[in-house]
């Protein structure tokens, strides 16, 4: 009995073997999330707030992203936080996505600012709002402090990150230098420390045993 031929198997095409993304948030989500943080953060505490809802709350960034980021917009003039929010938009949708995240987070800011500006020309004092502000304040400083323990207790666990954090804190809080100054000093002793090991003469020696 003639069998019938067997089928040819074809391989896979690319487009079967790509794994379906995640889509990109659009303009309008990004820049309702960072109004909301420009709405909240009264006193500071800013990347408390953007690294909650980056990594957190939408998941638009990896930790490793995040770190990147924040570590890129640290070096840049202006506000932290504002390059984190350009940097962070930028990232997630492009040139777009930078100016949505930045337009959202700064003006609830410049609303709140012109509107005091406007009640302190007419020589209004408010003592009260001044005791909330304070209150608020000491509220974002451990916002703050709780985001430094997050982002830094990974690196405290590497024995070469170790010195690096510890004098670059010294350098700033005690010696009081300029952060391009400290950049400067720890940047090269940084990469020299995490410098890639070559592990060709320990090969070499198991070759010959």
């Amino acid at each position: 009995m003639n069998q019938p031929p067997t089928p040819l198997m074809h391989p896979p095409s690319d487009a079967a073997l790509l794994v379906p993304q995640k889509p990109a948030p659009n303009i309008r989500s990004i820049f309702f999330e960072f109004l909301l943080i420009g709405l909240v953060s009264f006193g500071g505490g800013i990347m408390a707030y953007e690294r909650r809802l980056l990594l957190e709350k939408r998941k638009w960034l990896t930790n490793d992203e995040f770190m990147a980021i924040l570590a890129m917009g640290q070096t840049m003039p202006g506000l932290n936080s504002v390059n984190l929010a350009m940097l962070s938009g930028d990232r997630i949708r492009g040139l777009a996505g930078a100016f949505a995240a930045v337009i959202g987070l700064i003006s609830p800011g410049v609303c709140f600012v012109l509107a005091a500006a406007v009640a302190y020309s007419q020589g209004a004092d408010y003592p009260l709002a001044n005791v909330l502000l304070a209150g608020v304040s000491a509220g974002a400083t451990g916002l703050i402090a709780s985001v430094t323990l997050r982002i830094g207790l990974p690196h405290f666990k590497r024995v070469k990150s170790v010195p690096v954090i510890l004098a670059t804190f010294v350098c700033m809080s005690f010696f009081k230098l300029s952060l391009v100054t400290v950049l400067l000093i720890m940047v090269p002793i940084g990469l020299w420390l995490h410098r890639p090991v070559s592990r060709e003469p320990e090969m070499g020696l198991e070759k010959k045993e």
